[in-house]
């Protein structure tokens, strides 16, 4: 099996809101084109990001729970290359004080929408303009059904949609004829939105192929159940016929929760003896990866051992305790994907309890795991997250968007004095300085075996837990953290460049007209 990732590489983890922007969040703007040019100038061949897909307030604003698997989030759309296109004018763009270094959605949310509106006026105006945009909807039907989920959201006081009537919650013809006409001026703004998306990705994308940097993304297994995704294909997601989902997603109880966890996402029908819905199920998926793929160029599959077998909780349950393992459908559904659409370049998210089952499947598909420092140091010579027990097709990180940064696990006084000392000794110091352990910690990931390491931007900069992005189990203060463009200096970039030249993984330099993988 020719291994995903072939040559040694180094990146660093992102997420797009927290990219600089003089707009309240990251966006695909200038901020966004200077990023990847330091991420060249650092000797960098790989940007991680997270789920591009919108969020909402309701859910913590968290991109792991979203209306739509597909959409882009508008939020990320850039006011100045709106104004660049003419969509915008300098005086749409007043100082609105926004913070650079958290994400106020309740004041960007607004604000945002402001300004598309603005634009979507200037733009629909012209024939030719909505011409273009006709055909790009066509191309994606997707992107009308989100709009028109929606529209109908809007105008139903944001209810989910299986408190809507029950002849919109069952999509009868009839009744979404008549929404679809009624609401039309909405579903063709919120296609504008999708369409503005795509061509400002497009740009960025096609910029960092240019400066030699691959994207990965990442796909979460599980989507929302008030999402498009559910309420457009209710037949193959595991539902009752009022549209109620009968057991949904979770892990079991460990030694992080007595209770283990239920997330409520709805679970896919992949054991269905219906044919037609199994083949329904697979189109889905496959227009879902094909999506995404023309976004990235790499993708980070969350909960990949729910693919071997996933915990199923009843819908009934408060907790996920009385759950159980079901089948899941393994390497069938990935060969069934490569027979569609070619070899798929997959990272697996193999991270907490997994068993030998899981481990082969990820082997067998070729696909390499994950590896985080931050949880090596528990004193044990065989934990598989130590630098000397990894294997070379998996990716190292110092942490990832869940965790502690590293400065801030050293600084943490939940962590044991014991494995702080662990750290530092196997990185072959033997100081207690928490204000150098990120660079510790970087040696580590530079100098381990794994074929890629990714460091969070936060280690690279050293700072602590201050700027910490999601705490998991919390809802409250997360996805929020922005980085200063001050802080992306020519020396930090010269500083990781060297650490990632020392350990043979510097970037080469692109060729020209590299061909692109869809």
């Amino acid at each position: 099996m020719i291994p995903i990732i072939k040559k040694r590489a180094s990146g660093v983890l992102l997420p797009l809101f927290s990219l600089p922007s003089p707009w309240g969040i990251g966006d695909l703007g200038p901020g966004a084109t200077a990023f990847i040019d330091f991420l060249a100038a650092a000797g960098q061949s790989y940007w991680q990001i997270l789920p591009l897909c919108p969020t909402a307030p309701i859910f913590g604003n968290s991109p792991y729970m979203s209306s739509s698997a597909m959409a882009g989030n508008p939020l990320f759309i850039s006011p100045d290359l709106l104004v660049r296109q003419g969509l915008l004018r300098e005086e749409d763009l007043a100082d609105t004080g926004f913070s650079e270094y958290v994400v106020d959605y309740d004041r960007v949310t607004p604000w945002k929408g402001r300004l598309l509106a603005l634009a979507w006026q200037r733009f629909s105006a012209t024939r030719k303009n909505r011409q273009r945009l006709a055909a790009f909807v066509d191309s994606r039907p997707w992107v009308r059904e989100h709009a028109l989920f929606l529209a109908l959201k809007k105008k139903l006081g944001n209810r989910g949609w299986f408190h809507w009537p029950r002849e919109l919650r069952q999509r009868e013809d009839p009744a979404m004829r008549r929404a679809a006409a009624e609401l039309a001026d909405d579903v063709e703004f919120g296609c504008f939105a999708q369409f503005l998306f795509s061509r400002q990705w497009q740009q960025l994308h096609d910029h960092a192929r240019s400066r030699g940097i691959r994207l990965i993304g990442d796909l979460p297994i599980y989507v929302a159940m008030d999402s498009v995704d559910v309420w457009a294909n209710q037949e193959i997601f595991q539902l009752s016929a009022s549209g109620r989902p009968t057991a949904v997603a979770g892990v079991p109880p460990d030694y992080f929760s007595r209770t283990g966890q239920r997330w409520g996402n709805p679970l896919y029908r992949w054991n269905s003896r219906n044919k037609e819905i199994r083949q329904r199920l697979l189109t889905w998926w496959e227009q879902r990866l094909q999506s995404i793929f023309s976004q990235v160029d790499l993708i980070r599959i969350d909960h990949f051992r729910g693919f071997e077998s996933y915990w199923a909780i009843p819908a009934r349950e408060k907790t996920a305790i009385r759950g159980r393992w079901v089948r899941g459908p393994g390497k069938t559904f990935f060969r069934a994907m490569e027979q569609r659409l070619g070899r798929l370049p997959v990272i697996a998210e193999d991270l907490g309890i997994i068993t030998d089952k899981v481990r082969r499947l990820r082997d067998d598909l070729g696909y390499p795991g994950m590896k985080i420092l931050l949880f090596a140091f528990d004193g044990n010579p065989e934990n598989s997250y130590l630098p000397h027990n990894v294997e070379k097709n998996s990716i190292i990180y110092t942490g990832t968007h869940d965790n502690d940064t590293a400065v801030g696990w050293y600084l943490s006084p939940d962590v044991a004095p014991q494995a702080k000392r662990l750290a530092k000794r196997y990185a072959n110091r033997f100081d207690d300085q928490a204000s150098t352990f990120h660079l510790d910690m970087i040696y580590l990931a530079h100098s381990s075996p794994s074929v890629l390491s990714v460091l969070p931007l936060q280690d690279v900069l050293g700072f602590g837990n201050d700027c910490r992005i999601n705490t998991p189990g919390t809802t409250r203060g997360n996805w929020r953290w922005r980085c200063a463009p001050r802080f992306l200096t020519d020396e930090v970039a010269a500083g990781l460049r060297e650490s990632t030249g020392t350990f043979g993984r510097l970037a080469p330099e692109p060729a020209k007209d590299t061909e692109h993988r869809p």
